[in-house]
C-alpha cells in the first residue's frame, strides 16, 4: 500500500482539551500539527493570543505516558521534554505534563494519552501516521539500541559530566536503548568494534571529539566482515576540543552555528529524533603503503601545523585552536610540494603503470615500515561497573546488555515526583508505550562485549610511532583504490598536476573544519568529492587571517583572495618536497611522506536526525 501524502506543516493531527500537571484546574487546548503543538489556556482566564504556547518539535527530546500511583485517580497523563532556548540564546530543559482526563475510567484515559504520545512520537522519529486516524502504540518499532563510547578525558576532561548531565536524560527520555563504556586509551575504541556482534546495535555513537569516531571507523574497516561492518549507523555527540563533523551535522539539522554544550544539546536533540545519511570516506594511502580512512580531512602545512602544535595546551579546550594560529600567523612557513588531483568531472582510464606521467616522479622514496607489537588491555567496564555514582532513583535502558546507570527522574521518566506536593498525593510512575515481551531484549541479554585479539586480517599493521611517541593505527581492510595506481608510479591522464610554494593544503569532505570553520559551504556528507582548498606561497599574514575569519561565516571564497584556490576532485596525491613538515589525517599525526587518497562515495553510515531545509529556531 502507498504511503500516505506528506502533511502540510499547519495541517492539525489531533485535538483536545486537557488538564495541566501539577494544577488540573487548570485547562488546555492542544493542538498537534506535523512541526509543532500548539497550546492554549482556557481556564480559569482564556488567552486570545497564547504566550509560549508553542512547542517546535525541533526542540522535543521524546515524551512518555505516566500514570498516578493513586488507584482512585482514573487520569491518564503524558509528558514532553523540550529543550527551548532561552533570552541568552542557551538551551534550558522544560517539562509539560498533561492530564487526560475527559474519560470515566482510567482505560479510556490511557488509550488517549497513549494516542497523543504516539503522534509525537511518529513525528519525532519520521514514522507515517495512517490516515484513517488509528493511532496505537502498535505503530512504535522497538527503540533502537545504541553502544555509546565516550571518552572521559574529552573536552578538558568534562566528557563523562556533560554525558551523565546532559546526554543520558536527553536519550533515555528519547526512550531510545543504550549501553556505554569508557575508553581508557588510544585506540581502545577501535580494539573495541573490532570483536563487537554488531548485529545487536542499531548504531554506534561517540561522546568526545573527531578522533574517537576516527578510531571507530577504522575499526570497523579493521574487521574481516567490513563490507557489512561499515553499514552500522555511526554518530557523534561533541564532548572534545574539535568538533567539526558536529558542527556540519547541526548545520544539515538546520541549526543556528553552535559551540560547546549548545552544540551538544542540538546534537542530542537531532540523535533522538532518529534518522541516518551516506557517509563518503576517504581512503588513505601513507609513504608506507599502509592505509587508513578518513572521514573529515588531510590537512598539510598551517592548519596541520596549528592542530599538532596546539596539543601542548589541551587544557584551554578549543581555544587552543586559536592560540596557535596566532602563533602560527607569527612564524608563517611556506612548504615546497607538489599536488595532482583528479578533477570531479573526468571520468578516469584504468589506472595501470604503462599509463603517461604528466610531470616528474618524485625525488621521495618509500620505504615500508616495521610493525610494532599490538597490547591488548583488558575492556573496562560498562558504566554500570563504573565507580561513579549517579542519582537516585534507578532507571534502566530497556535492550541494554547490562544494567545501567541510576539516573534522576529527568532521564526516563519526568521531573515529578518532588513537583506533585498536597498531602495525600501520590507522585507519578512511567506507563510505558511498548510493554517489554517476553522475547525482548529486556528479557535476553545480548552478548556480552569482549576484547582480546582483534578480529583482523593477518596483514593488519601499525603505522611507526609518531613524533609524539604513540602509535597511529591504519587500515588494511577496505574496498580497493580502484582510481590510484601505486604509490611512486605514473598518474593516469586527466590528472591535474601543480607544483610550487604552499602555505596549506586541506582535503576536506564535510563542509566544516571546525565546529565555527565551514572550510567547504557547498560540501554533502554524499556529494562523492573531496573538497581541496590550497593557499600559494605569497599570501601576507593579515590576508590569511581574514581567510580564516571568514570561514567561521564560510565566506571565505567571496574574498577574492588570488593565493587561495579551490577544486572538487575524487582523488589526489600530495607529495611534500621540503624535508620535514607535519600531515594529519582527521586532526591525527600520520607519517610524513608522499600520501594519495581516493573518495569512496556513501561508504559509511552517518546518524545525523532529519535535514533541516532552513534555520528553525526562533
Amino acid at each position: 500500500m502507498a504511503p500516505p501524502p506528506p502533511l502540510a506543516a499547519s495541517t492539525p493531527l489531533l485535538h483536545g482539551e486537557f488538564g495541566s500537571y501539577p494544577d488540573p484546574s487548570l485547562r488546555l487546548a492542544l493542538t498537534l500539527t506535523p512541526q509543532a503543538l500548539h497550546i492554549q489556556k482556557l481556564r480559569p482566564k482564556p488567552e486570545a493570543r497564547p504566550r509560549g504556547g508553542l512547542v517546535l518539535l525541533t526542540e522535543v527530546s521524546g515524551c512518555c505516558t505516566l500514570r498516578s500511583c493513586n488507584p482512585s485517580d482514573s487520569a491518564a497523563y503524558f509528558c514532553i521534554y523540550t529543550y527551548p532556548r532561552g533570552r541568552r540564546k542557551g538551551r534550558r530543559k522544560a517539562t509539560h505534563t498533561f492530564q487526560a482526563d475527559g474519560a470515566a475510567t482510567y482505560e479510556e484515559n490511557r488509550a488517549e494519552a497513549q494516542r497523543w504520545a504516539t503522534a509525537l512520537t511518529c513525528l519525532l522519529r519520521g514514522l507515517p501516521l495512517p490516515g484513517d486516524g488509528e493511532i496505537t502504540s502498535r505503530l512504535l518499532p522497538r527503540p533502537p539500541r545504541l553502544l555509546l563510547l565516550v571518552n572521559p578525558f574529552g573536552g578538558r576532561g568534562l566528557a563523562w559530566q556533560w554525558c551523565k548531565n546532559h546526554v543520558l536524560p536527553m536519550i533515555s527520555e528519547a526512550g531510545l536503548s543504550f549501553n556505554l563504556i569508557q575508553t581508557e586509551r588510544q585506540n581502545h575504541a577501535r580494539e573495541l568494534v573490532q570483536g563487537l556482534s554488531l548485529s545487536e546495535w542499531d548504531g554506534i555513537v561517540t561522546l568526545s571529539g573527531d578522533g574517537l569516531l576516527y578510531e571507530v571507523l577504522n575499526g570497523l574497516l579493521d574487521r574481516p566482515d567490513w563490507e557489512e561492518a561499515v553499514k552500522t549507523p555511526v554518530g557523534i555527540l561533541p564532548c572534545g576540543s574539535g568538533n567539526a563533523l558536529a558542527g556540519a551535522v547541526n548545520q544539515h539539522g538546520g541549526f543556528k552555528p553552535a559551540l560547546g554544550i549548545d552544540l551538544l544539546l542540538n546534537c542530542s536533540l537531532l540523535l533522538c529524533r532518529g534518522g541516518s545519511h551516506p557517509l563518503d570516506l576517504l581512503s588513505v594511502t601513507l609513504a608506507s603503503g599502509s592505509r587508513c580512512f578518513s572521514f573529515l580531512s588531510v590537512a598539510w602545512g598551517f592548519v596541520s601545523d596549528v592542530d599538532i602544535q596546539s596539543e601542548r595546551f589541551r587544557a584551554l579546550g578549543s581555544a587552543r585552536f586559536t592560540l596557535c594560529t596566532v602563533l602560527g600567523l607569527a612564524t608563517l612557513h611556506t612548504y615546497r610540494g607538489r599536488l595532482s588531483y583528479l578533477p570531479a568531472t573526468v571520468e578516469p582510464a584504468s589506472p595501470t603503470p604503462a599509463h603517461g606521467l604528466p610531470r616528474a616522479k618524485s625525488e621521495l622514496t618509500l620505504a615500508p615500515a616495521p610493525a610494532p607489537p599490538v597490547a591488548h588491555s583488558p575492556l573496562h567496564r560498562s558504566v554500570s561497573d563504573l565507580p561513579l555514582p549517579l542519582p537516585q532513583p534507578a532507571m534502566m535502558s530497556p535492550g541494554s546488555p547490562e544494567p545501567l546507570p541510576s539516573l534522576s527522574l529527568n532521564g526516563g521518566g519526568p521531573e515529578l515526583a518532588g513537583d506533585w506536593g498536597g498531602a495525600g498525593d501520590a507522585p507519578l510512575s512511567p506507563d510505558p508505550l511498548v510493554p517489554s515481551s517476553p522475547g525482548s531484549p529486556k528479557a535476553a541479554l545480548l552478548s556480552p562485549i569482549i576484547e582480546g585479539a582483534p578480529e583482523t586480517p593477518a596483514s593488519s599493521e601499525f603505522l611507526p610511532p609518531t613524533p609524539d611517541g604513540d602509535p597511529v593505527a591504519v587500515s588494511p581492510g577496505g574496498p580497493l583504490d580502484h582510481l590510484l595506481p601505486p604509490l611512486g608510479t605514473p598518474l593516469p591522464p586527466g590528472w591535474v598536476t601543480l607544483e610550487g610554494d604552499f602555505v596549506l593544503m586541506l582535503a576536506i569532505s564535510p563542509s566544516h573544519l571546525g565546529a565555527d570553520l565551514v572550510a567547504a559551504p557547498h560540501a554533502r556528507f554524499d556529494d562523492g568529492l573531496v573538497h581541496l582548498c590550497w593557499v600559494r606561497g605569497g599570501i601576507s599574514r593579515t590576508a590569511l587571517l581574514r581567510l580564516f575569519l571568514a570561514m567561521e561565516h564560510g565566506s571565505h571564497f567571496s574574498l577574492g583572495c588570488p593565493q587561495l584556490c579551490y577544486a572538487p576532485a575524487r582523488a589526489f596525491r600530495l607529495e611534500p618536497l621540503t624535508p620535514r613538515g607535519v600531515l594529519t589525517v582527521d586532526g591525527e599525526q600520520v607519517e610524513y611522506g608522499p600520501l594519495q587518497a581516493q573518495v569512496h562515495p556513501g561508504l559509511g553510515t552517518l546518524l545525523t536526525g532529519p535535514p533541516g531545509h532552513s534555520v528553525r529556531e526562533p
